[in-house]
């Protein structure tokens, strides 16, 4: 992948995570539970390092 890609999919990741805090902040506020989401959020997380380390090695 090129430096630019890399870049784009960090940011794609970005909009993923912004998207989810949003859907977890919906369901707090009804009571429901937020377990799965907050794991997809540590697996966005992880994504991005991986990605950034990548992009640090190039």
């Amino acid at each position: 992948m090129s430096p630019n890609e890399i870049n784009q999919k960090i940011d794609e990741l970005k909009m993923e995570y912004i998207k989810v805090q949003g859907n977890i902040e919906k369901l707090e506020s009804t009571g429901h539970s937020t377990e799965q989401l907050e794991l997809k959020l540590n697996e966005i997380e992880e994504e991005i390092k991986k990605y950034r380390m990548t992009l640090n090695s190039k």
